[in-house]
């Protein structure tokens, strides 16, 4: 009789235990949701280190800028994109890994938050994120997917035409500028960038305007203008304490991109190049302050950069001068090979470089075109050094004073000077040498082509979104690295 009341009671306790069986699908290790600021925050993360990266296999525009030059292996160095595909690498991080979570944290964001102010805030400063991301693809590869991209419904999205995305961009982001409440909250730390402060983002936002609006200066004078003043007045970065900056940490996996590319691989394989390097130690009264914080001295104790593409093997790097970080080069002072080093999106001193220009094209931004290029240097100097007695020195030089410097127009004088502040940033050098033509880089020998002016479109787009593909590649011109993209006009 026991057994037979056990068992009633077994089959009764049963069906309340295995009522709800799909709850055994649920994989609590692996949720289905996640939250919109998680996501919003390895976006974040995946758009700095790609544009922050050193990899020979994602990030080569240090070398094609020649700030940097490989003593071994020199097809980075020798604009060899395919050797270790490299556009697909770069397609797939800005698409996949910043646009993509991007896109989803938006869609989450008018789920989780429930707040109207903050909801419209964290919204504006995703798509501006967005915005900033679409601006490198365009400026890299020319046509690309835009409408219909991030759309799981478009496995094989049509190329938009780089002018009217680009367009569409600015657009975007008038929108993104009027929605943003000062007085609202936003993302909190879950932004590694500004802390979720509306002001910093709006301001950014302008910023990012500016440099869009003097990108096209060539191409469309009239849409750059409007774009470049309408900037201006709403507000832009007035200081080194508005850059936008991603600040790594000292241990992994948060570190900094070059750490991990050049201390933490060991590699020692990427120095100066004697071309850099003489602009900023030409032999002149006194060098640039910058120097030291840029590059480390040699085995010998002097900076010593090599020819571009020299290498092969045959070079001795400890002959040379190494990125500087007493991480990599003991006793340098610099720090941009330490883990903790930030990204660095946008900054003061290039806005200064491109509010100089737009004076120099007739656009009402205020100031003198001296005035905003030594803002620029200034602004450079002193947030590599610390030191603002020490721009004010190196303004003085002949080789830097406005009047005086190389270049036979203003806005040569102003390209020479914005290459040697964009260190670090070669993707963003690359893009204004090529409007401005400035300094002239002279291709490597051996060099697989000349200069290049576009990433080919990756392999992966190739073999699986051939149409789409084929149209685009028409359209531009041929997918080659000679054919120039439509705002880089001379």
């Amino acid at each position: 009789m026991k057994k037979i009341a056990l068992i009633f009671v077994l089959v009764s306790i049963l069906p309340a235990c295995t009522k709800d069986l799909t709850k055994l699908n649920v994989d609590p290790k692996n949720p289905s949701v996640v939250p919109s600021y998680s996501l919003f925050t390895n976006a974040e993360r995946a758009l700095t280190n790609t544009v922050t990266s050193s990899s020979v296999n994602l990030n080569i525009f240090r070398l094609i800028e020649q700030q940097f030059t490989e003593t071994t292996y020199l097809n980075e160095t020798q604009y060899q994109l395919t050797f270790r595909n490299q556009p697909d690498a770069m397609w797939t991080a800005l698409y996949s890994g910043a646009l993509g979570n991007f896109q989803q944290a938006k869609t989450f964001m008018a789920k989780d938050v429930t707040d109207p102010g903050k909801q419209k805030n964290d919204i504006a400063i995703t798509d501006i994120l967005q915005v900033y991301t679409y601006y490198y693809l365009i400026t890299t590869f020319g046509n690309v997917p835009y409408s219909e991209a991030l759309d799981i419904n478009q496995p094989f999205p049509k190329y938009d035409d780089a002018k009217t995305a680009y367009y569409n961009l600015l657009t975007r982001l008038d929108a993104d500028i009027a929605a943003l409440d000062v007085g609202s909250g936003s993302l909190g730390s879950a932004d590694v960038i500004y802390n979720g402060d509306p002001a910093s983002w709006k301001k950014f936002a302008n910023t990012l305007k500016l440099k869009m609006g003097i990108t096209i200066s060539d191409f469309d004078n009239t849409k750059a203008k409007a774009t470049v003043e309408s900037a201006v007045t709403s507000g832009v970065f007035t200081s080194n304490s508005d850059n936008a900056l991603f600040q790594y940490v000292a241990t992994p996996p948060n570190t900094n991109p070059v750490w991990v590319d050049l201390v933490q691989s060991q590699r020692h394989d990427f120095v100066g190049t004697s071309q850099f390097i003489t602009l900023l130690n030409p032999g002149t009264p006194a060098q640039d302050p910058r120097l030291p914080y840029y590059f480390a001295q040699n085995s010998q104790g002097v900076y010593v950069g090599a020819s571009n593409g020299s290498g092969n093997g045959g070079l001795v790097y400890s002959q040379y001068s190494l990125p500087s970080g007493p991480l990599i080069t003991p006793g340098s002072i610099g720090k941009v090979t330490n883990p903790d080093f930030p990204g660095l999106l946008l900054d003061y001193a290039e806005t200064e470089f491109n509010l100089a220009e737009a004076v120099q094209r007739g656009y009402s931004v205020g100031g003198t075109v001296q005035s905003h290029y030594n803002a620029g240097v200034t602004a450079s100097v002193a947030y590599w050094t610390g030191s603002a007695t020490a721009a004010a020195a190196y303004l003085l030089l002949p080789n830097v004073a406005f009047a005086t410097a190389p270049g036979t127009t203003p806005l040569q004088k102003i390209a020479g000077q914005e290459y040697l502040a964009l260190y670090n940033r070669g993707w963003d050098a690359w893009i204004v040498n090529r409007r401005l033509d400035y300094p002239a880089l002279v291709p490597p020998p051996n060099a697989f082509s000349a200069f290049p002016v576009r990433f080919t479109y990756p392999i992966s787009e190739q073999n699986v979104n051939v149409v789409n593909y084929n149209q685009a590649a028409t359209a531009i011109g041929g997918d080659l690295v000679t054919t120039k993209l439509f705002f880089d006009v001379f």
